[in-house]
């Protein structure tokens, strides 16, 4: 279990103190349940110049995220990217989420999600496929943090293995 924090604290410090050009390719996804919302709160930070490429790869779209030039079609071509690659699945099935919106922080893209109207006591299982930036960088390692309650559990999700699963049995 050591290892495993070691092994995390590795993998997100730089992502969180990185702020010139990167040889790495990294995401964070926190996963956390609001009792009050009755709905997953989902946050997943990547860093601004990754998405702006695939977002140009992909879509043809010149982003220029996070400068005055930004795209008016920015958060439309970010959720629907967002939805192709990133899917949440509660007791097995898909479930939809909601693009909240997004945030910088330095050289840090911040997207909020959320899958509302979720019964937990009825929940068995939380699944997630995060896809994010691995059809444009085979490198991409993306870190997911689940907190339900008193159970959190990490993952390191790659591009042969992209799906981590929370057991709340």
């Amino acid at each position: 279990m050591q290892s495993i924090k070691k092994t995390l604290i590795i993998l997100v410090l730089p992502l969180l103190a990185f702020t010139v050009a990167h040889k790495f390719y990294i995401s964070v996804t926190s996963v956390e349940y609001s009792d009050k919302d009755r709905a997953l709160q989902i946050t997943t930070r990547v860093f601004i110049d990754d998405f702006d490429k695939v977002l140009q790869e992909r879509y043809g779209v010149k982003g220029n995220l996070a400068t005055k030039e930004e795209s008016a079609m920015a958060d439309t071509y970010i959720e629907k990217y967002l939805s192709t690659k990133f899917i949440v699945e509660i007791n097995g099935k898909q479930m939809d989420f909601n693009f909240l919106g997004k945030e910088y922080d330095n050289d840090i893209m911040i997207c909020y999600l959320e899958v509302p109207k979720i019964d937990i006591s009825a929940s068995t299982s939380i699944g997630l496929q995060n896809e994010v930036l691995m059809d444009i960088f085979e490198e991409q390692k993306n870190v997911v943090h689940f907190k339900l309650g008193n159970q959190k559990k990490s993952f390191v999700l790659i591009r042969e293995n992209n799906k981590a699963m929370l057991n709340l049995n």
